[in-house]
């Protein structure tokens, strides 16, 4: 296992009580279904990951993110370790984009009863914890 646990940011964007979900390629987790996110950069904000992720991988610019919770997955075997810091997207602008067409094969929204598999490891293990339901019924 490597020596340093990473932290991810996973940025739930939810429209008309659906939440945005893209195919992951080309890294760990491929052929999985993910939110948005990627890696914290070091004196980086969370809510500024979040925001800069996004763009970067759908083009669309959120804002009013705030904490939800976490996740801490342990990806065997490939030995990497992530707690991942799970916020919501309280403002977006536009249509979800493949702006890295090598990590990315599409992004489509999902109801909660209507989820792809299989589920990237952290947003499965985010999902146990049964906080997401809540939030798309109140948005």
């Amino acid at each position: 296992m490597s020596e340093h646990v990473r932290v991810g940011v996973a940025v739930v964007i939810i429209r008309d009580g659906k939440i945005l979900l893209g195919e992951r390629i080309g890294s760990h987790g491929a052929n999985t279904w993910a939110t948005p996110g990627g890696h914290l950069e070091m004196g980086e904000e969370i809510a500024a990951c979040a925001i800069r992720e996004t763009l970067e991988e759908t083009g669309l610019k959120v804002s009013g993110v705030s904490q939800l919770g976490f996740s801490n997955d342990v990806f065997n075997p490939l030995n990497k370790h992530y707690v991942t810091l799970y916020v919501v997207a309280n403002g977006v602008e536009g249509e979800p984009e493949i702006m890295e067409p090598n990590k990315c094969l599409g992004w489509q929204w999902f109801g909660l009863d209507e989820l792809p598999k299989p589920l990237f490891l952290s947003l499965e293990n985010f999902l146990k914890q049964g906080m997401l339901q809540t939030l798309i019924e109140k948005k």
